[in-house]
């Protein structure tokens, strides 16, 4: 009678953030990010793109001065980080291809 309604799925905050299995450094990413990667990789190089042309229209807009030119390093460092969170997610995603 009961049998039916036997719900295996893992409870809990350790089950949810079980599910997907993933293993080593996967586990930073978040299960709902992890099911999604290759869209959030594409959200984060666009997201790369934007902060590029902020540097840049911050450093000619502000004629390259002192100022300027840290604003714009601002910019470009989180480019380089989203862009390398990004290449990251796309390996991640082309190894879980090779597999299956």
């Amino acid at each position: 009678m009961y049998a039916q309604n036997d719900n295996t799925a893992p409870r809990g905050l350790r089950g949810w953030w079980a599910n997907p299995p993933r293993s080593g450094m996967r586990r930073i990413i978040a299960p709902w990010e992890y099911r999604r990667l290759r869209a959030f990789a594409r959200v984060r190089i666009a997201a790369g793109i934007v902060l590029v042309g902020l540097g840049a229209v911050t450093l000619f807009g502000g004629s390259f001065s002192a100022k300027a030119v840290g604003f714009a390093a601002l910019f470009l460092v989180a480019a380089v980080a989203s862009f390398s969170y990004a290449a990251w997610e796309l390996a991640i995603v082309r190894s879980e291809s090779a597999r299956t």
